[in-house]
């Protein structure tokens, strides 16, 4: 093969790659700031707001959970950072004071026994008592389980957009980079020697 056919070639695929490369950039950029948007458009809506730092409710927290939530004392929910931060440093800590760390499931289970016992012996005042408390706490762990979650989801979407917008900036300057050597290519695709063979 000659030097300006193999320069062609050379040239010609570095252009698609570029051509590739940017075009999944654009896309990597519009998928991430979909995701982002869609995240903050939702959390928006939600109105959730962190305590102010010297809200009783942030003084109560453990030290690591109170400083992982002083960082954004007092803002309104608008990204996936916060929605985990809210999730795991504050909702779930409320959680394990409600039923002594007790999950929603174990709770449950003991409601249903308890309300199976209730239905034995109707007229007993402390098993009535014990399933109304376990009644709470199971709607309150159910209740804290599903924003929790629904808080995952949004900071899941929040880092995959983060990740597309990076990705995008790498696909990007993959792009620009084999766009340059594709010119370069063209360029001594005009100065080689016909003849001469690699």
């Amino acid at each position: 093969m000659n030097r300006k056919q193999f320069d062609k070639i050379a040239s010609v695929i570095g252009l698609i790659l570029a051509a590739v490369l940017i075009s999944a950039g654009a896309l990597l950029s519009w998928g991430g700031s979909f995701a982002n948007n869609e995240v903050k458009s939702q959390l928006s809506q939600q109105k959730i707001e962190f305590p102010a730092a010297d809200a009783g409710s942030l003084k109560a927290l453990p030290a690591a959970d109170r400083e992982a939530m002083l960082k954004y004392a007092g803002m309104k929910m608008t990204t996936g950072d916060q929605a985990n931060v809210f999730a795991n440093h504050y909702i779930a800590v409320h959680m394990n004071g409600i039923a002594a760390g007790k999950t929603y499931e174990e709770v449950s289970s003991e409601f249903q026994t308890a309300s199976a016992q209730l239905k034995a012996t109707p007229d007993d005042k402390a098993l009535q008592g014990k399933v109304g408390m376990l009644g709470g706490q199971r709607t309150a762990l159910f209740m804290g389980d599903t924003l929790r979650g629904l808080l995952g989801f949004s900071y899941a979407f929040g880092t995959l957009g983060k990740i597309a917008i990076i990705a995008s900036y790498v696909s990007y300057a993959g792009g620009l980079l084999f766009l340059l050597l594709a010119f370069l290519g063209f360029a001594h695709l005009r100065r080689a020697a016909t003849d001469s063979e690699i």
